[in-house]
């Protein structure tokens, strides 16, 4: 039985029929690794905006949320790290479909190995900006009071604003020369890689570009990538840590 690690779908982007066919392609996927699969996990930013109001939650995404509850009523794992754009994921993923929630990064031993993993945003030195801003998206305070503007109102503005700061952050990593030892990410592994050296693999999501590369002496870092244009995931077969592509 396998692991699998998969990341950043964002659906809800760019629009209704682009979004759809992508959630088309991941069921596709999630019936290909369900045969064999012992746990998935979902690195985060499943949607590219997602709240759960009190009786309400986004319309949509009937095909991946139903596959889920699928797969999990058929006894399959299936954990999700929050990312920055389903940060606001409360119970209802939990009770109806099933999924496991975490709120920060967890370490996971399989097969003798030792995996710390995390979606990733905020982690490492820099983006004091994001950072603050995460610090207002959490606060229960302000919460209560997005949750009491109309759903209608609440969700529109949500989108729009999450679709500029992507797609910035998307420009701001196509022009980006940083080599994997540069990033923010492998800077924070390897800071906790001090602190914990018996960590074999570092897992996120965040970052859209897919990445497998040493850490260290013995370890590795593996970012997942995203389904937006790469359609990778990661798969642990019990002895490595591989990066792959759908269709």
């Amino acid at each position: 039985m396998k692991t699998y690690f998969v990341s950043d779908f964002h659906f809800g982007m760019p629009d209704a029929q682009g979004s759809r066919e992508r959630e088309k392609k991941l069921v596709r996927w999630l019936d290909m690794v369900s045969a064999d699969a012992d746990r998935i996990l979902i690195m985060g930013d499943m949607f590219d905006f997602w709240f759960e109001y009190k009786k309400v939650v986004p319309k949509g995404y009937v095909r991946l949320l139903g596959k889920l509850a699928e797969l999990t009523d058929k006894g399959i794992e299936i954990h999700l790290f929050r990312g920055n754009h389903d940060l606001w994921a409360f119970e209802y993923l939990h009770s109806e479909i099933g999924l496991v929630l975490h709120r920060e990064g967890e370490i996971f031993e399989m097969d003798g190995r030792r995996f710390f993993m995390i979606h990733g945003d905020g982690k490492g030195q820099g983006d004091s900006g994001y950072k603050f801003l995460k610090r207002v998206f959490e606060c229960r305070v302000n919460q209560w009071l997005f949750r009491n503007f109309h759903p209608d109102w609440g969700i529109g503005l949500a989108l729009a604003w999450s679709r500029k700061h992507r797609l910035k952050k998307l420009r701001q990593e196509e022009k980006s020369k940083l080599t994997a030892e540069e990033l923010p990410l492998y800077r924070y592994a390897d800071s906790m890689l001090a602190e914990n050296p018996d960590i074999d693999y570092f897992v996120f999501g965040h970052r859209h570009t897919p990445l497998l590369t040493g850490i260290g002496e013995k370890s590795a870092l593996c970012i997942v990538g995203n389904w937006i244009f790469d359609f990778s995931y990661a798969e642990w077969n019990g002895n490595e840590l591989e990066l792959k592509y759908f269709e």
